[in-house]
């Protein structure tokens, strides 16, 4: 009974939310609606049944219908988008000769700022003195740990994190079967966009046909992306729900001082951001008003896959990045050189859990083997799965540092999670901006324009 109402709740929000759409309420406003009604629906939800209730995991179940469902969707239009969005770059031609020299870049980017985030990561954890030894584990935390230790088992060298990055089957790939994926279908459409580049020498006829085809099949896959992220206010309602009405704020309370450090290094590295911004010559205030909405959702879904088509759509719409170096910065994004995930987190972990071995974390040779480790593994990240856990294992197998005593986190890992995804995705697309800036193919009126395009829009 208590589950229907709460669902009912649920609905009659969703259609305030379409009346405001009626009533041509911005995108951007009522995207913030959602989140400040999805929060005020959370709180109640806890405050009247608690967090871990059979009332809360019933009507959990209901919501996630439409805040999985919404992710799921973006997911499901993310792989077409990545793939007909580089190869529709090349009929364009805005790729081709310059392709290594703008893949490098957004790699040396997104690497070069992971390895400053980890920087960043040891600073914050040293400044707040966590120490792993002083947290309690209780039986969660031990079932984590031995969780951890197992997953080690599956970390594998570089090389062959990095032939992981190939793609044997394109087909496969495409379905997003693997966590290397996207970069895989990244690099099988630069494959058929420098084949269609040799079509357009020998055949030009072919090349037209082709291209019209890839076009036609692009304008296709964009209409099914505007009609997805129209849904963006209601699965970020249901998405701030769900996760404030599930949240364990006593083992938040009990670790505060992990969590508040964490959010100093995310917030930090995020002015390190905005400041490879100021450097280009593009103005910071204009990114954080740009990207709000995108790093927002990225904030609550905790998905970076998920983000991705709002990323794409942010970077050219709002940005005047151009498709393919919009596309490489993105997807490369989704497993190469995360700021949160791979920079700040395993590097803060291995600051908190080196005193338990004996060793000083403020020792320099310790620092900065710390942050080549970190920059190396989180190019690699990716072949073991991706994400935050593995790539604390890899950091922290590398260091032989005890890996069972990152279970001890598990509490307060969604709250921390929803940082570090949202800095993944602003590393992303600064590493796409700041690439086109550097090649000068950025449109700059595009940028400065305050007028916001409307992330909805076709």
């Amino acid at each position: 009974m208590f589950t229907i109402i709460n669902v009912i709740v649920l609905l009659l929000i969703i259609l305030f939310l379409q009346y405001l759409n009626k009533k041509h309420v911005k995108f951007s406003n009522r995207v913030f609606i959602a989140l400040i009604l999805g929060i005020i629906l959370g709180l109640i939800l806890q405050l009247i049944y608690g967090a871990t209730s059979e009332e809360i995991t019933n009507t959990v179940a209901w919501y996630n219908i439409i805040g999985t469902g919404y992710v799921k969707l973006l997911q499901m239009v993310a792989m077409p988008l990545v793939f007909i969005s580089i190869l529709s770059a090349f009929t364009k031609l805005k790729l081709g000769n310059n392709l290594g020299k703008i893949a490098g870049l957004i790699l040396l980017i997104l690497v070069g700022t992971t390895a400053i985030s980890a920087g960043v990561g040891i600073t914050s954890a040293s400044i707040f003195n966590l120490n792993a030894s002083e947290l309690v584990q209780g039986e969660a935390e031990k079932e984590r740990g031995a969780s951890l230790e197992e997953k080690s088992a599956e970390v594998t060298t570089l090389p062959e994190q990095i032939i992981e990055l190939l793609p044997a089957n394109p087909f496969l790939d495409l379905t997003g079967a693997r966590s290397t994926s996207t970069i895989a279908v990244v690099i099988f459409a630069a494959f058929l966009g420098f084949s269609y580049l040799r079509v357009v020498r020998k055949d030009e006829e072919t090349s037209k046909t082709i291209k019209k085809l890839i076009e036609s099949i692009y304008s296709l896959v964009m209409g099914v992306v505007t009609i997805v992220l129209r849904l963006t206010p209601f699965g970020i309602l249901a998405i701030m729900a769900r996760t404030v009405a599930t949240s364990d704020f006593a083992a938040i309370y009990n670790l505060g001082k992990f969590v508040l450090a964490s959010y100093v290094a995310l917030i930090v590295v995020f002015f390190i951001h905005l400041l490879i911004i100021s450097l280009s010559g593009l103005s910071p205030i204009m990114y954080i008003k740009k990207s709000a909405e995108t790093l927002l959702f990225a904030f609550t879904s905790r998905s970076s896959a998920g983000t991705l088509p709002l990323n794409l759509k942010t970077q050219i719409d709002r940005f005047g990045v151009p498709d393919g170096i919009a596309n490489f910065a993105g997807s490369f994004g989704l497993s190469i050189g995360q700021n949160g995930c791979a920079g700040v987190y395993p590097a803060m972990l291995a600051v908190m859990i080196a005193p338990t071995v004996g060793i000083n974390p403020l020792n320099p040779s310790f620092i900065l083997t710390v942050i080549f480790v970190v920059a190396i593994s989180s190019f690699g990240v990716a072949g073991v799965g991706g994400g935050a856990t593995f790539a604390a294992i890899i950091v922290l197998s590398a260091l032989d540092l005890p890996i069972a005593l990152a279970g001890v986190l598990i509490s307060v890992e969604p709250l921390i999670d929803m940082g570090r995804t949202a800095l993944n995705v602003s590393g992303s697309m600064v590493a796409g901006i700041t690439t086109s800036r550097v090649t000068g193919e950025l449109n700059k009126e595009t940028y400065q324009n305050p007028v916001l395009k409307e992330l909805g829009e076709a």
